[in-house]
């Protein structure tokens, strides 16, 4: 195992949850890192809305590898949001995301729902898994599974079997985004032999709140994207109003500028 992929899983089981926050270009990962996030991970929707493609169809195996080997570079312990992995054949998943880690991803979130809003067959996804750790053995597999996202009938046990399913496969952790109740995600945490990771939720429960109820891992999701673009309107809304006043901490252009690498480098 690479000292770096060592390093991202042990922040896993440190006794507080991991927060990741989730970037969607060089910019917005060299900001986070500068900022003291020694893990990142990337969001599937802010990389494809920035290239102006949709999500969670398999569009943007091409912009998610650029983007990774940009990122590969920057001093941080990266993740990778693949989707389902931009293929239906467990081979080419494991070949795609073998190149990710080749650019220095240290793990990869795999997930199991469907553009068409249904979940993949389980046996299929496990197969997947098993076929990334047979290519990439230390690399850290965080399995998402959409019971909650997609709101199935009766979702938990279903969750539980799945999660077993993929943990039983060789993944590494298991997301089951959606969920905000403590009790539930205590159960998840208690009954499935792997790091749980949670979706922090605006109006949820907090990091120490989660990291109470047996949650390891925090993802922000596509909330930094969304918001970043929430405040790109009302900047340009205030500034036509006349009334923008610069919020406290705006970067610079030289600060912004010094998050790029210099031209050779």
């Amino acid at each position: 195992m690479t000292d770096r992929r060592a390093a991202f899983r042990a922040l896993h089981h440190t006794g507080r949850p991991l927060l990741l926050p989730n970037a969607w270009d060089h910019a917005s990962a060299a900001a986070l890192a500068a900022g003291g996030h020694p893990a990142i991970g990337t969001t599937s929707l802010g990389v494809a809305a920035a290239a102006g493609r949709p999500d969670g169809v398999a569009a943007t195996a091409e912009q998610t590898l650029a983007l990774t080997r940009r990122l590969g570079r920057l001093p941080l312990l990266l993740t990778v949001d693949v989707e389902a992995g931009f293929s239906d054949d467990p081979g080419a998943v494991a070949g795609y995301v073998a190149e990710l880690a080749g650019l220095g991803a240290v793990g990869i979130n795999l997930e199991d729902g469907r553009a068409d809003g249904t979940l993949a067959d389980l046996a299929r996804t496990a197969e997947t898994i098993a076929a990334v750790k047979a290519a990439v053995p230390d690399l850290f597999v965080n399995a998402r599974t959409d019971t909650w996202w997609l709101g199935v009938a009766d979702p938990l046990p279903q969750t539980l079997t799945r999660a077993r399913a993929y943990v039983a496969a060789g993944a590494d952790g298991i997301f089951v985004p959606g969920i905000v109740d403590l009790a539930t995600l205590r159960v998840l945490a208690e009954r499935v032999d792997a790091p749980l990771n949670a979706l922090y939720q605006p109006g949820g429960p907090t990091l120490d709140e989660l990291g109470r109820a047996g949650v390891a891992r925090v993802s922000t999701g596509s909330l930094l994207f969304r918001a970043a673009l929430a405040a790109a309107v009302a900047t340009a809304d205030a500034v036509r109003a006349g009334r923008f006043v610069a919020p406290s901490g705006l970067p610079s252009y030289a600060e912004v500028q010094g998050l790029v690498p210099t031209a050779g480098a």
